[in-house]
């Protein structure tokens, strides 16, 4: 099972190499991502001359990442802004991707490579696996490219200490467990929608859905309303993780390899 679930994924990257174009909605997913974080808290500052610690809301909502009081109040809201712009790496692979899963089936009718496929001993969890993989794989690659650009970027422009504050455990839990599995479901759900439908654009529009949640954390974050621990984001991986494993499995039992081509127009 696994050589043809490898055969299928390198056929995929394959033919997303041969279409970089495809990548673009990726690409500027990444630099909106690196661009808002810095804008806001380096150089609306450096602008306007007023320091973010000067911002007693601010200050006051930010003690919740430097519970030591290490930091000066202007260090400690850069920190508390930077780790909530961490959110916004979690959308980037679902926004970015999305169009590449959206594809993933509706793309194979439209080129009349879906009947091949069908006719290989691939089973059809081989088949939704490697179609989400091969969107996946690649954005993750992008993203963590844009995020070692997103940690430079600190250790060379914010205030000492802010860097070193932003190696934690709940930094760890949100780039390497959460941000995948959101997209590994949001990009599942897209692809089961893109084998029921003959258009795209509803398939993406389906599967982009799980933004709405986490742009809800977002907002909560930034307000102080909420604020995400180690416990908590455990548990938000093991849900996620519990939702694609179902999705999965609901995704083989109604994709109907036999009538999804009779049906196709």
């Amino acid at each position: 099972m696994m050589r043809r679930l490898t055969t299928l994924f390198r056929k995929e990257v394959l033919d997303l190499l041969r279409n970089r174009a495809a990548l673009v909605p990726v690409v500027i997913a990444a630099v909106f991502a690196l661009a808002m974080p810095f804008s806001i808290t380096i150089v609306v500052p450096l602008v306007s001359h007023q320091s973010l610690g000067s911002d007693a809301e601010l200050a006051t909502i930010s003690r919740v990442v430097d519970a030591t009081g290490a930091l000066d109040a202007n260090a400690r809201v850069q920190l508390f802004l930077f780790q909530q712009f961490l959110l916004v790496f979690l959308l980037m692979p679902i926004t970015g991707a999305m169009s590449l899963a959206a594809h993933a089936i509706v793309g194979e009718k439209q080129a009349r490579t879906l009947e091949p496929l069908l006719a290989t001993p691939l089973t059809t969890f081989e088949l939704l696996v490697a179609k989400v993989l091969g969107s996946l794989v690649p954005t993750l690659v992008i993203s963590a490219f844009a995020l070692g650009l997103y940690f430079a970027g600190i250790a060379m422009t914010a205030e000492a200490g802010v860097a070193r504050g932003m190696l934690t455990l709940r930094t760890f839990l949100l780039v390497v467990a959460v941000a995948p599995l959101a997209a590994l479901v949001s990009l599942q759900f897209a692809v089961v929608i893109s084998s029921r439908v003959n258009d795209a654009r509803t398939a993406q529009q389906f599967g982009v859905l799980i933004v709405l949640p986490l742009t809800v954390l977002l907002v909560a974050q930034f307000t102080g309303s909420l604020w995400l621990t180690n416990s908590a984001i455990v548990l938000i991986g093991f849900g996620l993780l519990l939702v694609w494993m179902l999705l999965t499995a609901f995704s083989v039992r109604v994709f109907q390899r036999e009538a999804i081509l009779t049906r196709w127009k």
